[in-house]
């Protein structure tokens, strides 16, 4: 769709190889490239207003029933390269450093901010939260304008037909300064704990 920049969205359909489909294909790319643009502009989590307690924004479920959901911004077959489970529904990136930025925020715990995608797989509702010691030193949030929160939940509705298996979300870590961040990741009744370099290598920084 346990940031930085979002991940590329999948792999784009190669235009036709006939000159009669190429104008064609070329449309529908351009087309699809302003779409995932917008998407990703509206997402950058920095840059909320209003957004609910658990950081993550929402849209209705189209099923009447369940949770919200949340707002992805891609429809994935599977994890993109460069990510990594976390227990069997939730995927982060692999590199040992996500870059982080000066995030502008009035919380001294979101002094720093690495944006990543989160990767969930379809039907699933998954909550994250920052470990124990951690909630005056970090920072989540997925989903478009919801605000940083120690705690996020993500409610990957499948999609019409169940087609997708992966969806993915904007949002990303704050930090009060760059360290290995350690994340609970709660789904299915499941505990599974990872950690994520904001800034620096969690090689070269104890986690406690």
């Amino acid at each position: 769709m346990s940031a930085t920049r979002t991940p590329r969205a999948s792999v784009l359909p190669e235009p036709g190889a006939g000159s009669r489909t190429r104008p064609i294909a070329c449309w529908g790319l351009l087309c699809l490239v302003v779409v995932l643009s917008a998407c990703t502009s509206a997402g950058d989590s920095r840059r909320h207003t209003t957004g609910p307690a658990d950081g993550a924004a929402r849209s209705t479920d189209a099923s009447g029933g369940g949770p919200p959901c949340t707002t992805s911004v891609d429809a994935l077959a599977a994890p993109p390269a460069g990510y990594r489970l976390v227990g069997t529904d939730v995927a982060v990136p692999d590199a040992p450093v996500l870059s982080a930025e000066d995030a502008g925020e009035a919380d001294p715990a979101a002094r720093l901010f690495a944006k990543w995608g989160l990767v969930v797989r379809a039907g699933t509702v998954v909550v994250l939260r920052v470990a124990p010691g951690w909630q005056d030193r970090a920072r989540l949030g997925w989903g478009g304008t919801g605000a940083p929160a120690t705690t996020a939940t993500v409610h990957a509705c499948a999609g019409e037909g169940g087609q997708a298996q992966w969806l993915a979300f904007v949002g990303g870590t704050w930090v009060a300064r760059a360290a290995c961040v350690p994340l609970i990741v709660t789904s299915n009744g499941q505990d599974d704990r990872v950690t994520l370099g904001i800034g620096v290598p969690c090689d070269k920084t104890p986690t406690p």
